[in-house]
């Protein structure tokens, strides 16, 4: 296999499939992505990487959607944390996020906080919104562990009961920011009848998996100069048949739109319009996802 194109290897998302072992598997890799969300915030660089892990974690979901037009929303919220609610979403391979936090608490907290420390008593939602079908569900778990990775894999522990490993990994190297993940997981058969694998503790299937997946390093995660395939490859080698499909490319993606908002300040009352207008004359909107201004004139809502 020839060596990758960096650019190549990241900035997707690959899906494959154990058939030998009843398994599935994700790999997800960010980085022109992660930048261009990362640029329009001047979060600390604590902040720049747990939002750099949620958005892998949420390409790493997102791309399980069959549905073409399905959105998936994953959405920490706390009790009295320094992070009281960090967003990202999922639609077609766009990506966003941003995080809302105290920062005089965070710059008390120190340069390395743990994720209690970050969220307190807090819970991750995590919904599949699916226009197709008309579906749409969201489980919910505690922000317990040492990071979102734990949390995700609780999840699927607790709401889909599905045997899973989630690692995440986000850092700045010399060519700016970059996030990787891998999720891997036992197929769910109970959902043609049949008892789910993790009832069968006698089964060596997963815990073998999960011995392999969880060898892999942050730093293979990280690398721009390895591609997706190999280190699935580097990874799961020694199992007879490993099926890679087709990459999801992946791309900043924010969906504000000048005209809707303005649709919806023309839904308010006119006093109320009214008492929006700054000292320039202006209602100004922010999109909290890629920190946009929309400046409105009050005439263009008449």
């Amino acid at each position: 296999m020839s060596e990758a194109d960096p650019v190549l290897a990241s900035d997707q998302a690959l899906g494959f499939t154990i058939p030998g072992r009843h398994a599935r598997g994700r790999m997800v890799r960010l980085a022109a992505t992660l930048d261009t969300i990362l640029a329009n915030h001047a979060y600390p660089p604590v902040l720049e990487r747990l939002l750099g892990e949620a958005l892998a974690l949420t390409a790493l979901l997102g791309s399980l959607l069959k549905d073409p037009g399905g959105q998936l929303t994953l959405q920490a919220q706390t009790e009295n944390g320094i992070v009281d609610l960090l967003v990202c979403d999922y639609l077609g391979g766009a990506l966003r996020g941003y995080v809302r936090h105290d920062p005089d608490r965070l710059a008390e907290a120190g340069p390395d906080p743990n994720l209690f420390a970050l969220f307190g008593k807090g819970y991750l939602a995590i919904t599949f919104d699916q226009p197709a079908s008309d579906e749409r569900y969201q489980g919910i778990v505690p922000l317990e562990g040492n990071g979102l990775g734990e949390a995700a894999q609780s999840y699927f522990s607790q709401s889909e009961q599905i045997p899973s490993l989630v690692r995440l990994a986000a850092a700045r190297d010399g060519d700016g920011w970059v996030a990787g993940g891998l999720m891997l997981q036992h197929l769910p058969e109970g959902e043609e009848g049949r008892e789910r694998l993790h009832t069968r503790l006698d089964h060596p299937e997963w815990p073998h998996l999960a011995i392999l997946g969880g060898s892999v390093k942050d730093s293979e995660l990280l690398d721009r100069e390895l591609a997706l395939d190999q280190l699935v490859w580097r990874l799961f080698h020694e199992e007879p048949e490993v099926r890679v499909f087709d990459p999801v490319p992946l791309a900043r993606g924010c969906r504000c739109d000048p005209d809707y908002v303005r649709s919806v300040i023309a839904r308010f009352p006119a006093e109320e319009r009214a008492a929006m207008v700054g000292p320039d004359g202006l209602i100004r909107v922010d999109c909290a996802f890629c920190a946009t201004d929309f400046p409105i004139r009050p005439d263009e809502l008449d």
